[in-house]
This record gives structure tokens, C-alpha cells and sequence, in this order.
């Protein structure tokens, strides 16, 4: 996957707004739901690894094999996905993963989706 970030040290968020329709298609899918809420919680890029773990967990199945078809899954079609949205970076020399939005921006779609 090529990365949408031309200089990972330089990715941010940039305050900009995301369409609804863009936004509830993004969510339509549990996994990228999951990554979204992972990545909102966090300051700065994480590992592609560390998304797909914290979606193992969430679905209550946390072993290795898994994690494994979790971290392919994601990788070969929830993260283009996101990254077509305009949502994530995915920077593939790292293998990390950069929410572009601003957290505010995805909360309310987030809090919606919140049953527990």
C-alpha cells in the first residue's frame, strides 16, 4: 500500500471537515470502527501491528493466529479504505498509522456508535 503522507515526519491533522456520508461509510465496518476509536485515542502515529491488536482484543479473541489474519485483513482492505477517506496515513516505511483528522471531528460518529 503506498503511504499518503510524502514526509511521515510531517503528517497532522489539519482541522479540516469530513463528509457525513464519507464518514458513516468509513464506519460501516466494525474493524475500521475499532481503529478509529484506537487512533483517536492516540498523540501520534502507532503500529499497524498495535491497530490490529487493540481490534483482536476488542473482539475477544486476542491469540496470535488471529492477530495474524486481523493484521492482513486490515491491511489489505480496511486501511486503503480509510486512507481513500482521507481519515488515516498509512506511512509503509515505518508501518505506522496516523489519523489525519482532528479527534474532534470523528468523536460525535464515534459516540454514536458507543452501545456499552
Amino acid at each position: 500500500m503506498k503511504s499518503n503522507a510524502s514526509d511521515p515526519d510531517d503528517v497532522s491533522t489539519n482541522g479540516r471537515e469530513i463528509d457525513p456520508t464519507t464518514m458513516f461509510e468509513a464506519l460501516s465496518h466494525e474493524r475500521r470502527q475499532y481503529a478509529l476509536q484506537y487512533l483517536a485515542q492516540k498523540a501520534a502515529a502507532v503500529p499497524l501491528g498495535d491497530v490490529a491488536e487493540y481490534i483482536a482484543v476488542r473482539e475477544g479473541e486476542p491469540t496470535r493466529d488471529r492477530y495474524e489474519r486481523i493484521l492482513t485483513g486490515f491491511y489489505h482492505l480496511h486501511l486503503p479504505h480509510l486512507a481513500a477517506a482521507d481519515l488515516v496515513a498509512y506511512d509503509e516505511k515505518r508501518k505506522t498509522v496516523t489519523l489525519l483528522v482532528e479527534r474532534e471531528t470523528v468523536s460525535p460518529y464515534l459516540d454514536l456508535l458507543t452501545t456499552e
